[in-house]
């Protein structure tokens, strides 16, 4: 009830980038705006054109529908629907539903007076995308360099460009990046962790407050970041995520070259001087 008596401050014309009064709207308690429009514009477009892809067959298998990205043979040219146009109308719907999303919450922070924090952590997941299927692509000269659109058929093109470079885990930057996420699971469970514990007690006893939790984990790790803290680490640790997430595939092929092997680059280490007999 404490959120339906806030409507009436949200609830008021201004804070659009697009459209002024015209967007200006709400279906329930989902804001509209332009870019909801679009947003529901691309979506349904995606996915009708995945729909068409899959009625073009071979199969109406879930796990084996896919939307392949086109031949090398096409390079970065436009490649007919049946070979790979699909895949391209598909990866151009799928980019103007997420930034549609992310510019939509823009509006939103705009109407409510408060940070771009989430448009902003969004669009490092709309970065990790457009990495996987336009920057990389187009570093190495082709669309056929983007991951399909179907659940065995992404599995198997995740493993593949993995071992293509020997083994990805020796890559660095995809040892930063796993480091950053787990590293955020484990600083999402201390801290759903402790607000449950204080927050639900068991029957009968008193809910505890913010200084049972910092003075937790001043006595468990001896430091606590706070509440405003845990939140700010919490962002930076899963933007770091994906970023260098990014990072990881966008040095794989455009700067290691295909075919070389990511435990070859460690040579650095034993070549420093101690390590040498």
């Amino acid at each position: 009830m404490a959120m339906l008596s806030f409507e009436r401050k949200y609830r008021v014309r201004g804070g659009t980038l697009i459209g002024g009064d015209l967007f200006d709207f709400w279906m329930g308690p989902f804001y509209v705006g332009f870019f909801g429009v679009t947003t529901i514009f691309f979506t349904f477009l995606g996915t009708a054109l995945i729909i068409y892809g899959a009625a073009l067959g071979p199969t109406w298998n879930i796990w084996q529908i896919s939307i392949n990205p086109p031949d090398a043979k096409y390079g970065l040219a436009l490649a007919p629907l049946a070979e790979g146009g699909i895949w391209q109308l598909v990866t151009i719907c799928a980019i103007g539903a997420f930034g549609s999303w992310a510019l939509r919450e823009v509006e939103i922070c705009r109407k409510l007076g408060m940070g771009f924090h989430v448009p902003i952590a969004f669009s490092y997941a709309i970065l990790a995308y457009v990495t996987l299927v336009v920057f990389r692509p187009m570093l190495m000269g082709s669309w056929s360099y983007g991951f399909p659109y179907g659940i065995i058929t992404h599995l198997d093109w995740v493993s593949t460009t993995g071992y293509t470079y020997g083994n990805f885990h020796y890559n660095p930057a995809h040892m930063i990046a796993i480091t950053f996420f787990f590293t955020t699971c484990l600083a999402l469970a201390m801290h759903g962790g402790a607000i449950l514990s204080a927050a639900n007690p068991p029957a009968g006893e008193v809910v505890k407050t913010a200084d049972h939790e910092n003075s937790f984990f001043r006595d468990a790790i001896g430091y606590s970041v706070g509440m405003l803290g845990i939140h700010r680490l919490g962002l930076l640790l899963a933007l770091s995520a994906v970023f260098w997430s990014a990072v990881c595939i966008i040095i794989s092929g455009p700067l290691w070259a295909e075919g070389a092997v990511w435990a070859d680059w460690w040579n650095w280490w034993l070549n420093i001087p101690i390590w040498k007999q």
